[in-house]
C-alpha cells in the first residue's frame, strides 16, 4: 500500500519540507500523518480523503444525498455513537452503505453493521460537514411531533417529575421518555426549524395556546391540554433557572440550547395572567452570522449616503421604527463596517444581543442605577471614536447623547416612531432644544421589515388598480413588470412567504431642513421638505420592492399604514 505522504505529494503537492515537519511532529507526540497535516493547514479535509480513497480504494463523496434518507437506524442507534465515530448508515432508494470520515475505525465500523442486523458493509468517505449533517436531518426526522407527543400524553403524565438537563446539550441527543420534556424539546426544534423568532405560551379559562413568531406574524401552532400548563411553564423555568414556586411576579431568565448544528440564545419572560402564567420565550440563533447592510435590502443609492455618514467624524445618526423593525440589526450591521482596530467603539443596550468582536458591550441594568443616560456618560471618559445607544428613552439620554456628538463623538441610537420626519418632533417633545437637534443630527433613518415572496412558490398575477393604487403605483409604472404573489407550498410553511427585508426613508438633514427645523417641529412640514429635496418615502421604497418582485402590495400596505 502507497504511503498517505507519497498520495498527497503526487494529488494535491503537498511539499518535502510540510512533510518532514509533520513526521517530526508525529514522532514527538504520536498521532496520524494525515491529521497533523491538515491541522497545521498544510492540506485541506478534502485533500486527505482524496488521498485516503486512493490509498484505500474506496470511493469519495462530497456531498451526501438526503433527499430519500431512510431514518429507521435512528431508532436503533444512540445519535451519539455516530457522532462519536464521524459515520452514518445511508440507506436510499437505490444503495445502501455507510459514510465515514476515517477509514481507520473498524471496530465501530463492525459494531454498527452489528446493531443494523447488515450482513456485509459497503463503506464511502465524506467529509466531516456532510456526515454530521446527515446525522443531524435523520434523528430530526424519525423524532415525533410535538403534536404526536400531546396526543400521546395521559391523564397521570401532568405530575412527571421534571428533571433537567443541561442546557446547552442538543437536544436531538436528548432521549428523556418524559412527555413533558418530550414536548418542550421538540416545541424549540420545530420552532427552529420553522425560523420562528418567538415562541408564546399563552394561557386562557379552558384552553392553552402555543403560537410561533414566524418572519413577523404569528401562528396558532399547538393546543396542548390545559391540565399540563404549570407543569409545561414549570420545565420552562427550570431550563431558565428561574424560581418555579414564584407565580405571582413576572420573572426574565436565558436558556442556551444547541439544536443540531445551531447554538440558540432563548430569552425567557414570564408574567402572571387571571389563568396563569404566560411565557414568551425570543429566539436568537448565534450561528446566524451578523448581516452586511449590502443584506438588509438598502438600495444602493441610499448605500452610499449610508457609507458615507456612517464614517463621519462626529453627529447623530438615529435609526426609527417600531419594535421588531430590524433597526438594531441595521446598526449592528453599520458598526461591522466600520469596526477597525484603529477605531474605539462602545455600545450601552438593552440587552446585548450579538456579541461583536473587538467593540466593548455595556449591559444596562436598572437594580444598581445603570440606565442609558448613566452609562453614556462614563462611556464618554473612555475615549470612545463611536457610541451606540441601544434607545433614546427620555430626556437625560437624549441630552447626554446630544453633547457627546457635539464634542467630537459620532453617536448611533434608535428612535420609536413612525417615519424619519416625527423623530424630529419626539426629541424637541422630550424637551431637546431645536437648535441643539439641527446642529447635531445628521440624518434619520425610517425602516420596517417587509416578508419575501417565496422563490419555491412565487407565479404572476394581474394586480387591480386599486391595489396598486393604494401603495402609490402608477398603471405607467408597472407596465412590463412582473408583480408577483405566493401560492403557499411546504418550503414556506403554507404562508406564501420565506424570509423578509427591510424598507428604509433616509432624512439627509440639510440646510434647508435645518432650518424649517428652527422654525417649526411639524412632522408633516419637514417631511414634505425632505421629500421636495428627494428623499424616499417609506412607501415609495416599498413600491419599488413590489415592482422589483421582491415582495407584494399587501405587505408593503400592512407595514405602512398609519
Amino acid at each position: 500500500m502507497k504511503l498517505i505522504g507519497e498520495i498527497l505529494k503526487e494529488t494535491c503537492g503537498l511539499s518535502e519540507e510540510a512533510l518532514a515537519e509533520a513526521i517530526e511532529i508525529q514522532e514527538q507526540k504520536g498521532g496520524w500523518i494525515g491529521e497533523i497535516l491538515v491541522r497545521q493547514n498544510a492540506i485541506s479535509e478534502l485533500d486527505l480523503l482524496k488521498a485516503l480513497s486512493t490509498q484505500f480504494d474506496l470511493p469519495f463523496l462530497a456531498d451526501l444525498p438526503t433527499k430519500d434518507l431512510n431514518t429507521d437506524f435512528a431508532g436503533k442507534v444512540p445519535i451519539q455513537f455516530l457522532k462519536k465515530y464521524k459515520m452514518v448508515p445511508m440507506v436510499t432508494s437505490n444503495e445502501t452503505y455507510v459514510a465515514v470520515n476515517d477509514p481507520f475505525e473498524f471496530q465501530p465500523l463492525d459494531d454498527l453493521r452489528l446493531s443494523l442486523e447488515w450482513d456485509g458493509v459497503n463503506v464511502v468517505l465524506a467529509p466531516y460537514s456532510a456526515i454530521l449533517s446527515a446525522i443531524n436531518l435523520a434523528y430530526d426526522m424519525s423524532q415525533d411531533s410535538a403534536e404526536q407527543v400531546i396526543q400521546n400524553m395521559h391523564e397521570d403524565d401532568s405530575d412527571q417529575i421534571l428533571s433537567e438537563i443541561e442546557a446547552t446539550g442538543d437536544l436531538l441527543d436528548e432521549t428523556s421518555e418524559a412527555p413533558i420534556i418530550k414536548l418542550v424539546n421538540l416545541m424549540l426544534s420545530q420552532a427552529v426549524k420553522a425560523r420562528a423568532s418567538d415562541i408564546h405560551v399563552e394561557p386562557y379559562q379552558e384552553k392553552l395556546k402555543i403560537r410561533y413568531r414566524v418572519d413577523g406574524i404569528l401562528y396558532d401552532k399547538l393546543s396542548p391540554p390545559k391540565r399540563i400548563q404549570s407543569t409545561l411553564v414549570s420545565r420552562i423555568k427550570v431550563m431558565a433557572k428561574l424560581n418555579i414556586a414564584e407565580k405571582r411576579l413576572p420573572q426574565d431568565g436565558r436558556i442556551e440550547i444547541r439544536i443540531a448544528d445551531k447554538n440558540v440564545d432563548i430569552r425567557v419572560s414570564s408574567i402572571p395572567t387571571a389563568f396563569g402564567e404566560r411565557v414568551v420565550l425570543r429566539l436568537l440563533d448565534k450561528s446566524t452570522v451578523l448581516l452586511q447592510l449590502t443584506d438588509i435590502g438598502m438600495p444602493e443609492d441610499r448605500l452610499k449616503l449610508i457609507d458615507g455618514l456612517i464614517r463621519s467624524p462626529h453627529g447623530i445618526v438615529l435609526v426609527t421604527g417600531p419594535t421588531g423593525s430590524g433597526k438594531t440589526t441595521t446598526l449592528y450591521a453599520a458598526l461591522t463596517m466600520i469596526n477597525k482596530p484603529d477605531i474605539n467603539i462602545i455600545t450601552i443596550e438593552d440587552p446585548v444581543e450579538y456579541q461583536i468582536e473587538g467593540i466593548g458591550q455595556i449591559q444596562v441594568n436598572p437594580k444598581i442605577g445603570l440606565n442609558f443616560a448613566n452609562g453614556l456618560r462614563s462611556i464618554v471618559r473612555q475615549d470612545p471614536d463611536v457610541i451606540l445607544v441601544g434607545e433614546i428613552r427620555d430626556q437625560e439620554t437624549a441630552e447626554v447623547g446630544i453633547q457627546s456628538a457635539l464634542t467630537g463623538h459620532l453617536v448611533f441610537s434608535t428612535l420609536h416612531t413612525n417615519d424619519s420626519a416625527s423623530a424630529v418632533t419626539r426629541l424637541i417633545d422630550m424637551g431637546i432644544e431645536p437648535f441643539l437637534v439641527s446642529s447635531s443630527v445628521m440624518a434619520i433613518l425610517a425602516q420596517r421589515l417587509v416578508r419575501v415572496v417565496c422563490d419555491k412558490c412565487k407565479e404572476v398575477y394581474i394586480a387591480d388598480e386599486e391595489s396598486l393604487d393604494s401603495i402609490g403605483i402608477t398603471p405607467e409604472m408597472a407596465a412590463g413588470r412582473n408583480i408577483y404573489r405566493g401560492m403557499g407550498c411546504s418550503s414556506c410553511l403554507n404562508t406564501g412567504y420565506r424570509g423578509r427585508t427591510g424598507i428604509f426613508e433616509l432624512m439627509i438633514l440639510d440646510d434647508s431642513i435645518k432650518n424649517l427645523i428652527l422654525k417649526t417641529s411639524d412632522a408633516n412640514a419637514i417631511k414634505r421638505q425632505a421629500i421636495e429635496q428627494g428623499m424616499f418615502s417609506l412607501r415609495q421604497d416599498g413600491a419599488q420592492k413590489v415592482l422589483d418582485g421582491i415582495t407584494t402590495i399587501e405587505e408593503v400596505f400592512r407595514v405602512t399604514q398609519q
